[in-house]
């Protein structure tokens, strides 16, 4: 199966190695980072499909004729050290007794060989080293005349070793494997993690031969048989299977007559192209079939992930949203003229004098509503504060209550519960920075608002005298409209609080005219709403940064179609 390219019309060629590139490529790119039901299956079926693709496929495509390289693995006691020692008849790698053992791979090949793995070209993740173990993350290469060229030999750690580091490095040196070698024993062979690897090997297809360890004599056929009846409803009937009696060891050895047959065997490997060149291509085409239903599994997990982003990014969306419309009603419903703003309302217009002066007629009305605007700015500034305050609470409240409800609606859908795990008061109410900028926002607006009644004056010759006396007081008089100016209500005033105090339509018309009146408060209004968007659109977003690594319908997406290159490649 030599690299070789193919064409489609309207598609660009590519051989299979650039295939297998993007395929690892894209698969590694999907951000699996929501805790979603399927996301920890998926993303070690992604690291296995990355590991076997650079470790295994690639070097193996661009070099049929490399050594077949047989990886020694199996349970945490199995003698996996001493089988190599012994296939070899010299100690290259060090068996133990306390577990587990095996830590740094052994890779054990001819001098011929040397060259084939002293560089990256197969597993390229692990650093070299020689002359003795060079502990986690390396590989140490071992040269002897004892095995023959093109054969070699690696001694895995544990595949169920209690510490995960060495159960990841042995699934990973067994996926980079053109033959496994397992070893299990009498004792241990129908564990649940072993026959795991062991169904992985037939769905994959993958050249396997079994040796049974440490059997007692006596047991040899009845365990030998069991074992063989395992396999095959297994899938593995192929698989050859070696018995090694349990005898004392020579000189640290096994017996020769019960590790000689296995050692013909591979020699007879290393010898046989043809016959090398069969277990390379039953391992190769299998592991290349078997990419796609592992990408598939990957792609579902992509989907599944935009979904959950989605659900939650639509629960952040609808709080903040809500938060929108609750503003835009406490400002439409008069709620905000009660309390301080009353007050402050009341001494600005001047309480009593001026409902006397709304029952004897508008004329002396407008004249009250003038001689505040002429000689009374602090009443107006006052005013201004106690509104200036009153939005900015009823902002907080509604920054707060969506921080709140989103945190509440993603503990209860999938993947948003460890989003916000432990961050929960962080995250349930509004940022450090908001009473800040809620409060620039809001002296941001009643400036535009006394810029409208500027504007306003300056093109009404007739009323440019009115509002050089007291652009404050009109426009602390445009701010009330904006909160008095109630949707669905119209006439003469708008009864607040209770009824007790009374904000008269007219006083406003008496002012500016009921026409010019309106459409300040409604550009104010609008102004208003504005701003208020524009806060909590940056108290959103940092809900939206948390889904922002997340997959997306792109990734499953570019996925099927990775799959599909690879699939004109193998054809």
């Amino acid at each position: 199966m030599t690299p070789r390219s193919t064409a489609v019309p309207g598609q660009d060629v590519v051989d299979l190695p650039t295939a297998l590139e993007q395929l690892r490529d894209r698969v590694a790119a999907v951000p699996l980072v929501l805790a979603t039901p399927g996301r920890d299956a998926a993303d070690r079926t992604a690291r296995s499909v990355v590991d076997q693709v650079t470790d295994h496929l690639l070097p193996r495509v661009r070099d049929m004729d490399a050594p077949l390289l047989t990886v020694v693995g199996g349970s945490t006691g199995a003698g996996k050290s001493t089988l190599v020692n012994s296939l070899l008849g010299a100690t290259v790698t060090t068996p133990g007794v306390l577990r587990p053992t095996t830590r740094s791979p052994v890779l054990v090949c001819a001098p011929a060989d040397r060259a084939a793995f002293a560089d990256d070209r197969v597993l390229p993740g692990l650093a070299r080293t020689t002359g003795g173990s060079g502990g986690p993350g390396t590989l140490q290469l071992v040269v002897t005349d004892a095995l023959p060229a093109g054969l070699a030999l690696v001694d895995a750690p544990d595949v169920d070793s209690v510490v995960e580091a060495n159960r990841d490095l042995a699934g990973q040196l067994l996926s980079a494997a053109d033959l496994w070698v397992f070893v299990t024993t009498a004792s241990r062979y129908a564990d649940a993690v072993p026959w795991d690897l062991l169904r992985t090997a037939a769905e994959r297809g993958t050249a396997l031969a079994v040796v049974l360890d440490r059997v007692p004599p006596e047991a040899v056929r009845e365990v030998a048989e069991d074992l063989h009846g395992m396999l095959g409803r297994a899938g593995l009937a192929q698989a050859a299977l070696w018995v090694v009696e349990e005898r004392p060891l020579v000189d640290g050895f096994l017996p020769e007559d019960q590790v000689a047959p296995l050692r013909s065997w591979l020699h007879g490997l290393a010898a046989d192209a043809g016959a090398r060149a069969a277990v390379v291509r039953q391992t190769l085409v299998g592991a290349l079939a078997s990419l796609d239903e592992r990408v598939a599994v990957v792609g579902v997990a992509a989907q599944e992930q935009a979904a959950a982003a989605g659900a939650l990014a639509a629960a952040a969306d609808t709080a903040y949203r809500r938060a929108e419309e609750a503003v835009d009603e406490g400002v439409r419903s008069g709620t905000l003229l009660r309390g301080e703003v009353l007050a402050r309302w009341q001494e600005f217009v001047g309480t009593g004098e001026w409902m006397r002066s709304l029952q004897a007629g508008i004329g002396r009305l407008r004249d009250r509503v003038t001689a505040a605007f002429s000689g009374k700015a602090t009443p107006a500034e006052d005013l201004q504060v106690a509104l200036e305050s009153s939005v900015e609470h009823l902002l907080r409240a509604s920054a707060d209550e969506a921080a709140e409800r989103t945190v509440t609606s993603w503990r209860g859908l999938p993947g948003g519960a460890a989003l916000v795990a432990g961050r929960e008061r962080e995250l349930g109410t509004v940022t450090p920075g908001f009473t800040e900028a809620a409060a620039d926002e809001v002296r941001g607006w009643q400036g535009a608002v006394l810029g409208l009644v500027r504007d306003e004056g300056a093109g009404k010759r007739s009323r440019a005298r009115l509002l050089s006396w007291g652009v404050n007081g009109a426009g602390a008089v445009v701010m009330v409209a904006v909160f008095a100016q109630t949707a669905g209500l119209s006439g003469a005033e708008v009864a607040v609080a209770g009824g007790t105090t009374v904000v008269g339509q007219r006083v406003l018309e008496a002012v500016f005219g009921d026409a010019a009146i309106r459409q300040l408060a409604d550009r104010a209004r609008t102004d208003l709403d504005a701003r208020a968007a524009r806060l909590l659109h940056v108290e959103h977003d940092r809900f939206v940064a948390l889904l922002e690594p997340a997959a997306t319908p792109a990734d499953a997406e570019e996925l099927r179609a990775a799959v599909a290159v690879l699939a004109r490649a193998r054809s």
